[in-house]
């Protein structure tokens, strides 16, 4: 199916922790977080701070620009149970949209230092399939250095080792049902073995079920005419879904601190959705996706810091549709389509690094990537089966919406980045530490080829027990996902919205400034400001030609975005831990080449949230979370996003003597998650209804063997349809 970004709900919720206390002369900072949203489609993603909610004194070490965090007992009282919620309980880690953020911007996550080539949605998908139990430790860094060979905002995921030991084999099972309107299943299994100088991990996960979602339409469509078209419909949206995935990885110990390590991530969805459309439009939509991934990836490290790794990533994404429409009693589409995304991509890097003596280090490497997008999307005749449009047809400027305008694609397009980069790391005593680095890389497509310089610094100061400051200088590029760039034409909501590809979409460029305070590891006080050139997201805009609404990926002039935040814990005895976080932001978009309508929009808003975990009984051991949110009225683009606010709880309870949890949960008790987004810009009037249902969940996990998880690598999917 293609993805395609309809404005959903920015619907934000959040878990809280139960924290323990911590001894010593260790430096410890407390915090956990997590903004989720409930959100049918994909959409313009609206850009929030970080949401850095504090627990009571979990254990976290500041060192190099990062902050190193003891995931495991962040996470000992909550209901957690895989790898991605875990992620979600970091400080500062928020979820819009189904994507992590981590400080307002885009996060990348890693296992065990390993940048993959999987997808955003493949690599999420990795880390829900694997237990909570295999982390062993979480290290966040809001601007990662180059060594990482990422750019931006970081969470490497260690997860726990066991090497030279009696051989062993050790497992999880996992089983989960919720009920949002329809029934969803999961069932996971996970199996370890750990020999002497040799380990091996596999994992089999099913997600199945049903979905079910509502649009209620209202628009007054303006032609340049001036004529007026009032747009009322209700659509109704029915799916059902199958997705496996499956890893297999080993590691071999070829000699003390050599270590080869192999990894295969494979995945294979369907999709299958019906969609009745009623009102101003009549239409009835079938579709059905496939898609397959197989990456394969092996790396080699030595104990002189040289490491290299070549990755393999094979994508495969066909589906189909079945359109019947009528608009307003005159234009009409009848058509099958078929269209697929096939991608192949390598990636190969060599890095070393050297520890200088009296606190220096020095890092520099090599990352070479090379990708070949083939794609195509062909229009027939549902009923003769003949060919409709022309081949390679781009145009869509005729005054109506009949099949004559319907436009054939197929494509072959490489895409190469090779980045080179070298930094350095200077610890000055204890208080002390910097670590900076430069990069330098081409990115070249058939559109374009151009060098870029990607400079990173963090500087931890700690002046004094209890003061911890943090301040990091970062920049980032963002690319376009492969089916955004592609000439083509799809259609959506029964025929009166369309996706348009963009070929001349340009990767955007961000830099930021951030500064954090943690005051005697408990209050944490945060300021940034960050600039996006050629910020891109798929906007709305009707039409003044045709009477359709164009959903296209296009490149704003840039954005801006300023913030605070303070965030304040408080407990009560051993029964109840609190967090109350606010947020202040300054938001500022602008384009001067936004279709016939540009744009230049300020808007401040803030943000509430409240968590509490209630400590009901430690034998039995029961564990009670409620959190609350609110978040003022906002903008995106032209977009006008309403006040939201949602209430979600949570139930845990751990028997057998730790081996098994049960956990309950309701999310959005009150059905207030999701906002209905609308357009009063210009000529535009816009605004969409979209159905929000509570959340109903149980799961269960039970551990046997002792068993501690070994975690892989995902495989980034993010730019695929």
């Amino acid at each position: 199916m293609k993805r395609f970004y309809l404005l959903s709900a920015i619907c934000l919720t959040s878990i809280s922790l139960s924290a323990q206390e911590s001894t010593g002369e260790e430096r410890t900072l407390s915090a956990d977080s997590i903004i989720t949203s409930d959100a049918r489609l994909d959409s313009i993603y609206q850009s929030l701070p970080e949401v850095m909610i504090t627990g009571e004194r979990p254990v976290v070490k500041a060192s190099q620009g990062k902050l190193v965090y003891d995931l495991p007992r962040l996470i000992r009282d909550l209901p957690v149970d895989n790898a991605y919620d875990a992620v979600k309980e970091l400080p500062g880690v928020t979820e819009m949209n189904g994507a992590l953020q981590l400080a307002g911007q885009g996060v990348t996550v890693v296992l065990n230092g390993k940048v993959t080539t999987l997808s955003v949605e493949q690599l999420y998908s990795l880390l829900r399939s694997i237990p909570a139990s295999r982390i062993e430790k979480a290290e966040v860094m809001y601007n990662a250095p180059a060594r990482y060979q990422v750019r931006g905002a970081l969470i490497n995921i260690q997860l726990k080792q066991t090497a030279d030991c009696p051989s062993s084999w050790q497992g999880e099972l996992y089983g989960k049902y919720n009920q949002k309107y329809y029934e969803n299943f999961e069932e996971r299994a996970s199996l370890l073995y750990n020999g002497n100088k040799f380990s091996a991990d596999f994992l089999y996960s099913h997600k199945h079920g049903r979905t079910y979602n509502t649009t209620d339409k209202e628009a007054m469509h303006t032609l340049a005419d001036g004529s007026v078209y009032p747009m009322t419909t209700d659509e109704v949206r029915r799916g059902r879904s199958h997705t496996h995935s499956f890893r297999v990885g080993a590691d071999y110990n070829i000699a003390e601190e050599h270590q080869l390590s192999f990894v295969y991530n494979g995945n294979y969805q369907t999709y299958h959705n019906r969609m009745h459309i009623n009102g101003s439009q009549q239409s009835t939509t079938l579709s059905n996706s496939t898609d397959w991934l197989h990456n394969g990836r092996m790396d080699y490290r030595t104990p002189f810091g040289l490491k290299a790794g070549v990755e393999l990533t094979y994508y495969r994404s066909p589906s189909d549709q079945l359109l019947n429409s009528r608009l307003l009693e005159s234009d009409e589409l009848d058509f099958f389509t078929q269209d697929c995304q096939r991608i192949n991509r390598w990636k190969m890097f060599l890095a070393q690094e050297h520890s200088l003596g009296k606190g220096w280090g020095l890092n520099y490497g090599i990352v070479y990537t090379t990708s070949t997008d083939n794609s195509y999307q062909y229009y027939y005749d549902p009923e003769t089966g003949e060919q409709l449009g022309d081949e390679n047809t781009t145009s869509l400027a005729a005054g109506d919406n009949s099949a004559d305008n319907l436009s054939n694609m197929k494509s072959r397009k490489r895409e190469e980045t090779l980045n080179i980069y070298a930094g350095f790391n200077k610890s000055f005593g204890d208080k002390l530490s910097l670590d900076a680095s430069l990069a330098i890389e081409r990115y070249k497509t058939p559109v374009w080829n151009q060098w870029d310089l990607y400079p990173a610094i963090n500087l931890n100061y700690m002046p004094a027990p209890g003061h911890i400051l943090q301040l990091a200088l970062s920049s980032d590029k963002d690319y376009p996902d492969y089916w955004a760039v592609q000439d083509a034409v799809s259609y959506i909501g029964g025929g009166y919205s369309e996706i348009h590809g963009n070929p001349l979409l340009k990767p955007a460029q961000s830099y930021e400034f951030k500064m954090n305070y943690v005051l005697k590891g408990k209050y944490i006080f945060s300021t940034w400001f960050s600039h996006t050139k050629d910020y891109s997201t798929q906007t709305l805009y009707q039409s003044s030609q045709r009477l359709v609404e164009i959903y296209k990926y296009m490149n704003f002039d840039y954005q801006q975005q300023a913030g605070i935040q303070a965030s304040v814990p408080f407990k009560i005895k051993n029964w109840l831990n609190s967090r109350l976080t606010l947020i202040g932001i300054w938001h500022h978009e602008k384009d001067n080449d936004f279709w016939d309508i540009p744009f230049n929009r300020k808007q401040c808003y803030g943000i509430a949230q409240m968590n509490n975990t209630f400590t009901l009984s430690t034998k039995p051991d029961l564990k009670l979370t409620l959190t609350g949110f609110v978040h003022s009225k906002a903008i995106q683009g032209i977009y006008d996003l309403p006040v939201s606010g949602n209430v979600n709880a949570a139930l845990r309870y751990g028997f057998a003597k730790g081996k098994a949890i049960l956990n309950l949960y309701c999310s959005d008790i009150f059905e207030t998650g999701q906002i209905s987004p609308r357009i009063r810009f210009r000529t535009q009037n816009v605004t969409n209804h979209y159905s929000c249902f509570r959340e109903l969940g149980v799961s269960f996990t039970y551990k046997f063997g002792g068993y501690k998880e070994k975690q892989r690598e995902g495989v980034d999917t993010s730019r695929f349809k």
